[in-house]
């Protein structure tokens, strides 16, 4: 496969990784503040299936494309910029994969609440606030991902 058709997929990919991340987050923050529980159970059903479909297959992608451009372009792992760039990718990985089983949880706690007619309880919010202590590293790791893929400093 050609270097710029693969690097195409790759920014197109971190692209939808990304924009499933904000979007996500955006759609089920102003929901749960909301407080109506019909919406939160809606919103959180559609952010679960937006991860698996679009953020859990773009996670794999990425480190594969990335890695087959490097050996496409004879670039070497130990470019500063590229080794930031891992680290800082690995470093939002590792807060996303909680974040999926707390969505699933998140998830589960508000269609329970919808269908008792009952408020969120207070474990939504706990898991709730743990889901947005792992948003805010893993969206910053991306911000800067983004920065070091465009800008490679030496």
């Amino acid at each position: 496969m050609d270097y710029l058709l693969v690097k195409w997929l790759h920014v197109l990919s971190s692209t939808f990784l990304f924009g499933t991340g904000i979007g996500s987050a955006w759609y089920l923050l102003f929901a749960t503040l909301s407080r109506d529980v019909r919406a939160v159970a809606v919103v959180s059903r559609w952010v679960v299936r937006a991860d698996w479909l679009f953020t859990a297959t773009t996670i794999v992608f990425q480190p594969l494309s990335g890695y087959y451009m490097m050996k496409l372009a004879g670039m070497p792992a130990s470019s500063p910029w590229l080794r930031d760039s891992i680290v800082l990718y690995a470093l939002a990985t590792a807060c996303w994969l909680p974040v999926v089983w707390l969505q699933m949880r998140l998830r589960d706690l508000a269609q329970q609440a919808a269908d008792g007619g009952q408020a969120l309880p207070p474990l939504y919010f706990r898991y709730f606030k743990i889901w947005v202590l792992l948003g805010i590293p893993a969206f910053f790791a991306f911000v800067a991902v983004f920065y070091l893929m465009v800008v490679k400093p030496m």
